[in-house]
């Protein structure tokens, strides 16, 4: 077969799947119609694999005899058709185009017989019509590399913004699309609650200058300026530490706590073995006694498991250094505890919808979603707090700011629900109330036995 040395246009569709035939049909009807262009002698159309998100790739080459021709195209009918194919398929598609030159010495190094170095599928073009692999390997440039990884972020039609922007503002609609099939624009679910999971554990409790002060040259706050701004990873231990101290015996409320570590000797001399001093700033003491734990007042399933002793030494390693690091053996815990509740929720609702011959999964999809979407605007607020913080802002602003969040997450819950599931709205509220206590005795129940787990692990 001849093989002109002109360049070869090259021109790759990702498809919905949902309109795979009427966009084979109409590739076929163009590429009839671009034979009839002046410079086109051949036109190839290749059927390539699926991509990582579950669209359907083609791929055409429309070969020119020569760069006037094909210049010539680009300038005239090339965005007509690009149009015609925008107004009969919308956002169902995305394009890439590029130039290929000495096709023709292409074709000369590729072997009848050759196979795809990737499946091993005999070649006929240059991708695998199999899994849609290059026929022969090419070396990728930096800038490739970088587009790669920072694709998503900086192109404004990308599926990271078209899943983020309904996330947020359009209740129950990233769940409805994926439901009716309209999949391929979005991120996969689980994949879009993982990296929202994982910003916002990284913006709440990361805090760079207190993990890399020592390279940030950052200087000691002094306890006043601490007090005052405290990081959000310090809060938490504060309420942690706070709760402790509450079950203790002092009747002071500006208590200090001293660990046993560091206590004066005149704080240490006289008290027993497995007590925890704890010192009020009018100078006087009270005792924290992890010897009167009693553990016989636990049911007797629980009780044969959690004996006094192993009470006794689990209160002693949480008192141990001021519960510091029983609370970040909790935060360590907390994104698994999440994700177990999933599940459950997606439980109460099969429970709360059983006529609606909705499977299991599609409810998990759901809370999949909402949990996505809380995640999501709670890393917003956090960094809209710090910013306000940053730019010596008034407060209030970021006080109403976080009211609006915190009211707007119940209503998004609600209207997500009446989407989805498409019932009346005064019956959407009753599940909508019974789910909302649900959820949150779920979410307790799972926090007391992460909790626990973190006190026994530690």
């Amino acid at each position: 077969m001849a093989v002109s040395s002109g360049p070869v246009y090259e021109v790759t569709h990702k498809i919905d799947r949902a309109i795979v035939a009427d966009f084979d049909l109409w590739l076929h009807e163009h590429a009839e119609e671009m034979l009839s262009v002046q410079g086109i002698h051949r036109v190839n159309i290749h059927v390539a694999g699926d991509t990582d998100d579950g669209s359907a790739m083609r791929v055409s080459h429309y070969h020119f005899d020569n760069d006037e021709h094909l210049a010539t195209y680009l300038d005239g009918p090339a965005a007509t058709m690009r149009l015609e194919a925008d107004r009969q398929f919308g956002e169902q598609f995305s394009v890439s185009r590029r130039v290929l030159h000495r096709a023709g010495e292409f074709h000369e190094n590729l072997k009848p017989e050759s196979k795809c170095l990737n499946c091993g599928t005999t070649l006929a073009g240059q991708y695998c019509g199999h899994c849609g692999q290059r026929a022969q390997n090419r070396l990728i440039s930096i800038w490739e590399l970088i587009r790669d990884a920072f694709g998503d972020l900086l192109e404004l039609d990308s599926r990271l913004w078209r899943t983020l922007i309904p996330l947020t503002i359009r209740p129950g609609k990233l769940t409805r699309d994926y439901l009716e099939g309209r999949r391929a624009r979005y991120m996969p679910p689980f994949r879009t609650y993982l990296v929202l999971s994982i910003v916002f554990f990284l913006v709440a409790f990361f805090d760079p200058t207190e993990e890399f002060g020592v390279f940030l040259n950052t200087a000691e706050p002094s306890p006043a300026a601490e007090q005052n701004n405290p990081s959000p990873t310090q809060e938490f231990r504060d309420g942690v530490n706070d709760g402790l101290t509450a079950e203790g015996d002092s009747d002071e409320d500006d208590s200090e706590f001293v660990s046993p570590e560091s206590a004066t000797p005149e704080q240490v001399a006289g008290s027993d073995q497995g007590v925890s001093i704890q010192i009020d700033r009018d100078g006087t003491t009270a005792n924290r006694n992890c010897d009167d734990i009693d553990a016989e007042d636990l049911p007797e399933w629980m009780s044969a498991w959690m004996t006094a002793d192993r009470l006794q030494a689990m209160c002693e390693r949480v008192f141990a250094d001021d519960g510091k690091a029983f609370a970040g053996k909790l935060l360590d815990n907390v994104p698994a505890a999440l994700i177990a509740l999933l599940p459950l929720m997606a439980f109460i609702l099969k429970i709360l919808y059983p006529l609606s011959k909705r499977y299991y999964v599609e409810h998990v999809l759901f809370v999949v979603h909402f949990h996505a979407f809380v995640f999501l605007i709670l890393t917003l607020q956090i960094l809209f707090a710090r910013l306000t913080s940053l730019l010596t802002l008034s407060g209030t602003l970021a006080t109403i700011t976080s009211v609006a969040v915190t009211l707007y997450i119940p209503v998004y819950f609600f209207r997500s629900m009446r989407r989805v599931y498409q019932q009346h709205w005064f019956v959407t509220f009753l599940k909508f109330v019974v789910l909302t206590l649900a959820y949150t005795i779920g979410l307790l129940v799972i926090l007391m036995i992460t909790a626990a787990l973190a006190a026994f692990t530690i």
